[in-house]
């Protein structure tokens, strides 16, 4: 057979049949990003108003993804990397219909949100999960307003993509002035199957971590800090099994950062005129990356923290942890770009976008930043310089004290001191005792030594020139709806075995856990929360906001609906239920989670009238 004029031979036609349709699928790919991510990418994944008779269709599906040159699967809502937008009102009935089309059961959580537990979308807690093929109807009242999201509850489908922003407009004038809003949805995708991911972490912990210090580090540090304080300090880590480079679990090896459901070189835009005041609504929706958010050359003022308005404050870069969510306003003055920087907290990667007067305009993307490394306070060593801010050095001679650590017994061990309130039942733990298991395989250290961390900068921020934003900066806006002191506290440690990725809290992953704690609609409770691990936790107690004991007066506590908990970390909050049933706790990096640190609770009584 002989080719015509202009056409490709035969296996020249087949490889270029197959590469122009590779390059037609990924260009189509791209669509999965929802529309508000760029004006010019049409279909799916806009924005949706739910509430009175508007009902929101939502369809849970797997839809081909691909970019930079690699194709994959997605679980989408409504065929978008977020799902979209959506929009509630304060005072409404909001009514969603969502229907499963995957082959395994799927859920939505609508995280942050005060509902019955029977909407609050956690298969085996509080609902059964939505069945392949069926449909499943959330209804309930719009209680509250702020910047939320929702996202799947069920296996690993979150980091498969099924995860949107949810914004709750209030009925009142909003105390916050703004011209126009931009939502930015923090991601982290990956292209491998997560259950693979989970299995090789479970295997080798450290797999993802190409970060690791080199014998070029030892001498750099040898020559800068010693050679006897370097060999002691690099002996110690090795005693423990530990590794100070251990930020995060997933790393930028196998991540892309997504901004909007855009990677790095898609650069999603946000537009503005000069001198708008624009409000930018941040949510965290990784599954395993807290982020550092920075504009280049624009200050941005913090006004809501998970939703809830908070005092004005004005910084220069803040930490966002997995399921939080910041609202802040920036005012470019100037006819230019910036860059919108989410830079990984382990600094393997970042996700970029851009604020600028016009499309098609960029900014300067900033170098990533040397890579943090744990520390001395991160193990819980009792060091006196290190409560002067000089965390990663210790002195020569000094005896060291801090985390139990099988094999590594260290004299003088103490918990530093902190204030405690005297009340009926502060005893009561979780699992039917007080304090981890100090012996378990599910507990590879305690620690003996732990702080009030609220006041310091996320982990990498420590020494950076401009303003950072920390908790103890966090005041409510407006008074406490609950202000009544706690009456019982309950004691929880985060535990875990890095080596063996087992997470679980005190000293147990979920399956082992046993009763939940019981308590009682209308009881106000403290939990004060210990990690004994030397890994940041998201702690997200469902069905309620937390209001976190940061050094705030009473009347004035942020509420929080996510806590981030940092290595060595002893913090408190309180919170009080009006609504009866199961709601879940656990940590937000999902893998944790799905190792064994979870929990839930069962509320008991009448459903109260709702104090938020």
């Amino acid at each position: 057979m002989v080719a015509a004029i202009g056409d490709p031979a035969p296996r020249g036609r087949r490889r270029f049949l197959k590469t122009t349709t590779a390059l037609g699928l990924l260009q189509a790919f791209r669509g999965l990003a929802p529309a508000y991510a760029q004006a010019s990418i049409p279909g799916p994944g806009g924005e949706i108003r739910v509430g009175g008779t508007r009902v929101a269709n939502l369809v849970i599906a797997r839809t081909p993804l691909g970019f930079g040159g690699r194709l994959g699967s997605a679980v989408t809502i409504n065929g978008s990397v977020p799902g979209p937008i959506l929009r509630f009102r304060e005072g409404e009935v909001a009514t969603l219909q969502v229907t499963n089309q995957l082959d395994e059961t799927t859920s939505i959580h609508w995280h942050g949100i005060l509902i019955p537990s029977d909407m609050d979308g956690v298969p085996g807690v509080s609902f059964p999960g939505i069945p392949p093929g069926e449909t499943f109807t959330y209804r309930f009242p719009v209680r509250q307003s702020g910047t939320y999201w929702y996202h799947s509850h069920s296996t690993l489908q979150e980091q498969q993509g099924m995860y949107g922003p949810l914004v709750m407009e209030p009925i009142e004038a909003d105390p916050v002035a703004f011209d126009r809003e931009h939502v930015i949805v923090l991601s982290d995708w990956t292209f491998r199957d997560p259950h693979r991911v989970l299995a090789v972490l479970k295997k080798r912990s450290g797999f993802f971590n190409f970060q690791q210090r080199t014998i070029g580090d030892f001498f750099r540090e040898a020559r800068a800090e010693g050679f006897r304080r370097t060999l002691a300090e690099r002996e110690m880590w090795g005693r423990m099994r530990m590794n100070p480079t251990d930020i995060l679990d997933v790393t930028g090896a196998t991540y892309t950062y997504l901004v909007n459901g855009l990677p790095p070189d898609g650069s999603w835009t946000g537009l503005f005129r000069p001198g708008e005041r624009v409000r930018l609504r941040f949510v965290n929706s990784a599954a395993a990356t807290h982020f550092n958010v920075r504009i280049p050359g624009l200050p941005m003022t913090v006004v809501q923290a998970d939703g809830q308005n908070v005092q004005p404050v004005t910084v220069d870069e803040f930490q966002i942890a997995i399921a939080e969510t910041y609202d802040v306003i920036v005012q470019p003055s100037a006819g230019q770009a910036y860059t919108v920087f989410a830079e990984a907290m382990d600094r393997s990667g970042y996700g970029r976008g851009t604020l600028a007067p016009r499309p098609g305009m960029s900014a300067p993307v900033p170098e990533l930043r040397e890579r943090p490394l744990r520390t001395m306070v991160d193990m819980g060593m009792d060091m006196p310089d290190m409560r002067h801010g000089e965390a990663g050095k210790q002195h020569e001679g000094k005896p060291m004290q801090g985390m139990q650590h099988e094999g590594m017994p260290m004299a003088g061990m103490q918990r530093e001191d902190m204030p405690m309130q005297e009340m009926p039942g502060m005893e009561s733990p979780i699992n039917g005792r007080h304090g981890p298991d100090q012996h378990g395989p599910g507990n590879q250290m305690v620690a003996t030594v732990q702080r009030n961390r609220l006041g310091e900068r996320g982990t990498g921020l420590e020494n950076v020139a401009h303003r950072v934003l920390v908790y103890t900066d966090l005041k409510a806006l407006e008074p406490s709806p609950d202000p009544r002191p706690p009456q019982r506290e309950i004691e929880i440690h985060l535990t875990g075995n890095m080596e063996a990725f087992m997470w679980g809290m005190d000293g147990l992953k979920f399956s082992e856990s046993g009763e939940p704690p019981r308590l009682h609609v209308g009881e106000r409770v403290r939990i004060t929360l210990v990690n004994d691990t030397m890994m940041e936790h998201p702690m997200h107690l469902h069905g309620v906001f937390m209001e976190i004991d940061n050094g705030a007066e009473l009347a004035h506590r942020p509420r929080k609906h996510t806590i981030n908990v940092r290595p060595a970390e002893r913090l408190s909050f309180d919170f009080s239920y009006d609504e009866p049933g199961n709601f879940a706790f656990h940590c937000h990096v999902l893998y944790h989670m799905e190792m064994g640190m979870f929990r839930f609770v069962n509320v008991s009584g009448r459903p109260a009238r709702r104090l938020a």
